[in-house]
Order: C-alpha cells, then sequence, then structure tokens
C-alpha cells in the first residue's frame, strides 16, 4: 500500500467495461513526511477521492480489483480510502 495525494483526473472516452462507471485518478505518491516519493501513478477510484485528498493505494492487481469490485480486470492500483490523517511516534521503530 501506499500513501498518496489526488493531483488530477484522467479523462477516457474510451474505457474497458470493466472501468465503467469509475474515475480514474492521477496520485503523487508521498512519503510518511508528505514530501513528494517517486513518479505518479493512475489509479482507479472506489471511494470518490477527490483532488487534494491524501488517499490510500493498493499496488497489487489482486487488491485493486478486489477492492473496486471488478474481479478480473485489467486494473493495477485503486484508491481504497481518504485519509484524515498520519501520526508517527518518534522512536517507535
Amino acid at each position: 500500500m501506499l500513501i498518496g495525494r489526488v493531483i488530477g483526473d484522467v479523462v477516457a472516452t474510451q474505457k474497458s467495461p470493466s472501468h465503467q462507471g469509475r474515475k480514474i485518478l492521477v496520485v503523487q505518491p508521498l512519503n510518511l513526511d508528505g514530501s513528494d516519493r517517486g513518479e505518479v501513478v493512475l489509479a482507479l477510484d472506489a471511494v470518490d477521492a477527490g483532488i487534494g485528498d491524501r488517499v490510500l493505494i493498493v499496488t497489487e492487481g489482486f487488491s485493486a480489483m478486489t477492492a473496486v469490485g471488478r474481479p478480473n480486470s485489467p486494473i493495477d492500483m485503486a484508491i481504497v480510502g481518504v485519509i484524515d490523517s498520519v501520526d508517527l511516534i518518534d522512536g517507535v521503530k
């Protein structure tokens, strides 16, 4: 799983039938301190996230397909939660 921030959306006039009715969002993965981590990714939205939201992303195909209720679909990543806060405890490993 990854934490990310939604930075955009994808408008597609043609989609796989398994993607119909779902948003495809552009997500910037984040480190725990909120800084950018790596390249942006595309994820199918299962929770009605929007631009600016911090989100939880599953990054494994089976988990992503299951999360959006579309088994056996070409889905690599899905947004499965909108994050309200992240609390880190100093010194805990």
